[in-house]
């Protein structure tokens, strides 16, 4: 990865959700903590709003309907080839890709409205996962949507709070900014080197997204 790119993510991160504007606190204590202390803007939840908390909290309910309606629009094959990424109990340790360049594929399933079909499928597009203090960034760097934020470990799976930037846009907005652009979902791992991010309830087009990623 160049160094200007990371940079950029780096600081595009920050200022999505405000990470640098934030301090640990410790406590003084003459006793050892039993758990490592987690700072506010580390906790999920404490950075979520409420919306996406309902969004989280719901994922099975939506991932269901979604590929409810997208069988019934008559996608069934299209879903069955995808396999193991559809399937909601896929998950298996080590929910974080390693720093590095991806290869991302959407796949957006459900149609919300009838703009769009039940089943749609893009092209591979670049994205990227790197530090972010003591958080770990996504971003989608191709293609004319491209979510951005930041992932919050949550047992075995990830936490993902971000935005979503369009077009020629560079900076993403920061996180709670715009509900019509904040995004919420979680990345977990489903094979040797392949992960996927889950977006349930997005706000346009489609019931559920689905992001693989694989390494470039």
């Amino acid at each position: 990865m160049k160094t200007a790119t990371l940079a950029t993510l780096l600081c595009g991160c920050a200022a999505l959700l405000g990470c640098g504007a934030k301090t640990r606190v410790e406590t003084a204590s003459s006793a050892a903590p039993s758990a490592p202390t987690v700072a506010p803007d580390e906790n999920w939840q404490l950075v979520a709003t409420d919306e996406d908390r309902d969004r989280v909290r719901g994922w099975r309910d939506t991932w269901l309907a979604a590929v409810a309606k997208a069988r019934k629009g008559g996608r069934g094959a299209d879903i069955d080839r995808l396999g193991e990424l559809v399937d909601p109990d896929r998950a298996l340790t080590d929910p974080l890709p390693p720093a590095g360049a991806y290869r991302c594929t959407v796949y957006k399933i459900g149609a919300a409205g009838t703009a769009m079909a039940d089943f749609t499928a893009f092209e591979p597009s670049d994205c990227e996962i790197a530090p972010a203090g003591a958080l770990t960034a996504f971003r989608k760097t191709g293609g004319v949507q491209r979510p951005a934020g930041l992932l919050y470990a949550d047992g075995p799976r990830a936490i993902f709070l971000g935005t979503m930037v369009y077009g020629d846009e560079i900076k993403p907005f920061r996180y709670g900014q715009d509900r019509l652009r904040d995004m919420a979902g979680y990345i977990e791992r489903i094979g040797d080197r392949r992960w996927r991010l889950v977006l349930p309830a997005p706000r346009f087009e489609s019931m559920l997204d689905i992001i693989e990623i694989v390494p470039a």
